[in-house]
């Protein structure tokens, strides 16, 4: 149970930030609420963990890159469709890299349990707007790919420096794109503000309690737990947005929770003893001199 705490943390504020970004949208544009987000973890992170010495690897700056596109196309897309729906949207590649890692019948009734949840969960909103499903499903191809380059960047025991870096990156990538939306957002302080809050409880909490998951988890365990996020998104559309679920949707939710109780992370075999070690041969011991020989003739 330790080992998910970590990502129980992120779960709630995955969605919990948005959620309150939505608010934000009669304020501030849907790019510019993304360029908050980004530009005001980047600036907690830069300031916290200083990350230079990262800015030229490879995976951080994929991962970067990654980040930026997939904020944007999850704005853009929870504008157009209900929370839950992009969150179960946002599942569905997921589940294929679960499967990879699913070597146990339990683990398999898991994985099995979380998808029928995920397909009642969707329903027929995948059916609503044609251009918010493109979107939510862009976003679901890059939150994969987030889940495989933070995991191997995590691997290397840099986890959190690494996502400092990649937010950097990310900031780098989205202000050509998004930045000109957030301008508005200065001259309105409430506005700013919120945009901050929105980017520390969406990009920062969740984001480094991924990070500490990650290491706790293997990439097929984190890919299933990543199965509570739309019962998460669902609850807290419920509360913030007032977006209440249909009888399918709670049946969905209940799929969910249950393949996540059900999985367990396969036991690590026990470590070898380490070999006993040789103690020497008499034979390569020096033999002390006798103290009565030295008066002999």
């Amino acid at each position: 149970m330790a080992a998910r705490l970590p990502f129980v943390v992120s779960a709630i504020f995955h969605y919990l930030g948005p959620a309150f970004a939505v608010l934000l949208f009669v304020r501030v544009d849907v790019l510019g609420v993304a360029w908050l987000r980004i530009a005001a973890a980047a600036v907690v992170f830069a300031l916290w963990r200083r990350p230079w010495r990262l800015l030229r690897d490879r995976d951080v700056l994929a991962w970067g890159a990654v980040l930026a596109a997939m904020n944007c196309c999850f704005y853009l897309a929870i504008d157009r469709l209900p929370l839950a729906t992009v969150a179960a949207i946002e599942f569905l590649p997921v589940i294929a890299l679960a499967a990879l890692g699913m070597r146990t019948r339990r683990n398999a009734a898991a994985l099995l349990l979380a998808a029928g949840g995920v397909y009642l969960l969707t329903g027929v909103h995948l059916s609503g707007e044609p251009l918010g499903v493109v979107l939510a499903l862009a976003n679901a191809a890059l939150f994969a790919a987030y889940i495989v380059l933070a995991h191997r960047v995590a691997s290397r025991g840099v986890g959190v420096d690494g996502l400092a870096a990649a937010m950097l990156v990310a900031l780098v990538v989205v202000t050509p794109i998004a930045g000109w939306a957030a301008v508005p957002a200065f001259g309105d302080p409430v506005a700013l503000l919120a945009g901050i809050g929105v980017g520390i409880s969406s990009s920062v909490i969740p984001y480094v309690a991924d990070q500490v998951a990650m290491r706790r988890l293997s990439r097929a365990g984190y890919a299933l737990m990543v199965s509570l996020l739309p019962a998460t998104a669902t609850v807290i559309g419920l509360l913030v947005l007032t977006q209440v679920p249909s009888l399918r949707d709670a049946l969905g939710i209940a799929f969910v929770i249950a393949g996540v109780a059900l999985h367990r992370e396969p036991t690590p075999p026990p470590s070898a003893p380490p070999p006993p070690r040789r103690r020497p041969s008499p034979a390569a011991r020096p033999i002390p001199a006798s103290s009565g020989s030295r008066g002999h003739p």
